[in-house]
């Protein structure tokens, strides 16, 4: 049972990761490396997401194996907390306070304002 959960996860975490690649890329065509903008945006989108998904799950009480694909898995590997805090950290070490606050606020504030929103939209 375990192995099969793991296996759902996996999969919406390929799906996730694909996603997350492919918004970084656009994001440094848009704005070049100035600013993290591929990682904001793939934190904020999935948070709504995730809203979207946590929302539903509570509404319709929604399978655990449906919660491994989509939030486990798919949000799991489309959101990156571990990129952001790179990217936060390499601001810091380069003095760039004013960036830093530019992102760490924005991001943390719309994240839960996503979640909030997401999941008022399936309410």
């Amino acid at each position: 049972m375990i192995l099969e959960y793991m296996l759902i996860a996996g999969l919406g975490g390929f799906a996730g990761t694909c996603g997350r690649y492919l918004t970084g890329v656009a994001g440094k065509k848009l704005c070049g490396d100035s600013y993290p903008v591929g990682t904001f945006a793939v934190n904020v989108i999935g948070c709504f997401i995730i809203g979207i998904f946590m929302g539903l799950w509570t509404r319709n009480d929604m399978s655990p194996l449906v919660n491994a694909l989509l939030i486990s898995g798919f949000c799991g590997g489309f959101t990156t907390f571990s990129s952001f805090s790179h990217d936060s950290f390499a601001m810091i070490q380069k003095g760039q306070w004013f960036k830093f606050i530019c992102y760490i606020v924005p991001t943390v504030v719309l994240g839960l304002l996503m979640v909030w929103l997401g999941m008022k939209c399936v309410a």
